[in-house]
């Protein structure tokens, strides 16, 4: 008697079936051992030789783990912060004066392409600031001016009327930053 008797029905030919495990078997050791399997940075611990670390650059002694965070921009010192009304406007005649490109400040918006630039009446023209509910950290510059009768908005310049359309009106935190 035999423990599994032989079918008359195959599912695959013995020929196929054949194929299939020596592609298993090709596959197994091409994933495992050729490739293995990367170890998480956080199961990672440093090396120590001779009392210094031997990891990457950002490893200090008290902190001997792999650092997988950007880096911090600590320069940047928040002197003031507010919540204020933010617009978005863009480079076009019925938004601007005569010279959509050119800002208050004599800076030229479109020659520079870049959108970093603010307008508002109750900062000084140079002054940084940050938008961090809306832009994170992307810094801009006050370099235009608004209508006065806008004394408490900040206008934000967009290269796109579409987006600067559909910004709408927000209102969200303001930090001023230090020069």
């Amino acid at each position: 008697m035999r423990l599994f008797p032989i079918s008359q029905k195959r599912i695959f030919s013995l020929k196929i079936a054949k194929k299939i495990i020596i592609s298993l078997i090709f596959v197994f050791i091409f994933d495992f051992f050729l490739f293995p399997a990367p170890i998480l940075a956080s199961e990672t611990k440093t090396a120590q030789l001779n009392g210094e670390y031997i990891n990457n650059a950002t490893t200090t002694p008290e902190d001997p783990g792999i650092n997988n965070n950007l880096p911090e921009n600590n320069d940047l010192k928040i002197l003031k912060s507010g919540y204020y009304t933010i617009t978005a406007y863009n480079s076009v005649g019925n938004q601007t004066d005569g010279s959509p490109c050119i800002t208050a400040s004599g800076f030229n918006l479109c020659k520079h392409g870049v959108e970093d630039s603010v307008a508002t009446n109750f900062l000084p023209f140079g002054t940084r600031v940050r938008i961090p509910d809306i832009f994170g950290d992307q810094v801009f510059i006050v370099r235009d001016r608004m209508n006065a009768r806008f004394q408490d908005r900040l206008d934000v310049w967009m290269i796109d009327g579409k987006v600067a359309k559909k910004f709408g009106i927000r209102v969200a935190k303001i930090e001023i930053l230090a020069n």
